[in-house]
């Protein structure tokens, strides 16, 4: 390497600039990441991987949105998979399923590690590793699976926390459990049905959600998440800092979560 060209980051380096950031050992957090803004990293996103279980240690737990990668929009306007692809949609099985793409690599890179575990809802899905990731997963509802006694939940419950390793803030997915919390009238929701793989063999069976592809209510831009951020930062709460060359953020769910649903009850349209 020659001239003023920063090194590559390597597993250490991303650990220390996780440990600055404020990540601590024990600690239960779900991660969204742009590897493109971290840069080149010696190990690519299993090193960022590595680092991050090395911070919260053997104690911690490292999670990850998920969803479901289909490939295609199989629905229509009712919910129902289409006909004419109904014998091609494959059954969603956890053990298997793959993270959309739209969510990146490090998604999907936390999804596929060895030991990892998924929660069997396939649109709110998360994936966790370490020592609590069963208890994070299990039994996640195919009803308002953002709401109360999901992933998003229990992470608040267990004081987590959320980092923004370079990923725009208007994909910090926790606060859909926010959305949910709400007390807003107007909320549009959507039932959709899924093949599933159960013990008893692939059974066909219907999620239902507010809808989580546009804001809770109409009121709001659609990015309104990345302003509910901000200005939670703006009042001295959160770390910000670098994690490879990415601006990144981390926030306590416990907190983040009320501020949101505040925010978002302040600002929702009565009538």
């Amino acid at each position: 390497m020659t001239g003023s060209t920063p090194p590559p980051s390597t597993r250490a380096s991303l650990a220390d600039d996780l440990r600055r950031l404020g990540l601590e050992p024990d600690d239960a957090v779900m991660v969204h990441g742009a590897l493109s803004r971290v840069g080149p990293v010696v190990g690519g996103p299993d090193a960022l991987v590595d680092a991050l279980l090395e911070v919260v240690g053997p104690g911690g737990t490292v999670l990850g949105y998920q969803d479901w990668e289909l490939g295609v929009d199989v629905w229509d306007a009712d919910g129902r998979v289409l006909e004419d692809l109904r014998a091609h949609v494959p059954p969603f099985d956890p053990a298997t399923a793959r993270a959309a793409r739209a969510h990146g690599i490090l998604a999907s890179t936390i999804g596929t590690r060895p030991g990892v575990v998924r929660s069997g809802n396939p649109g709110a899905s998360v994936a966790a590793l370490g020592a609590r990731a069963g208890e994070f997963t299990a039994d996640h509802n195919l009803v308002d699976g953002y709401g109360a006694d999901s992933p998003f939940a229990r992470l608040v419950d267990a004081g987590g926390r959320v980092a923004m390793i370079g990923a725009p803030l208007d994909t910090m997915t926790l606060l859909h459990h926010a959305e949910a919390l709400a007390d807003v009238p107007g909320k549009r929701r959507i039932r959709i049905e899924y093949p599933m793989v159960t013990p008893s063999g692939v059974e066909w069976r219907w999620a239902e959600e507010f809808d989580t592809d546009a804001p809770v209510v109409d009121a709001f831009p659609d990015d309104f998440f990345a302003r509910i951020v901000e200005d939670y930062l703006a009042t001295g709460a959160g770390r910000s800092g670098r994690v490879g060359r990415a601006e990144s953020v981390l926030v306590d769910a416990a907190g983040i979560v009320p501020f949101a649903v505040e925010w978002i009850e302040a600002r929702a349209p009565r009538h």
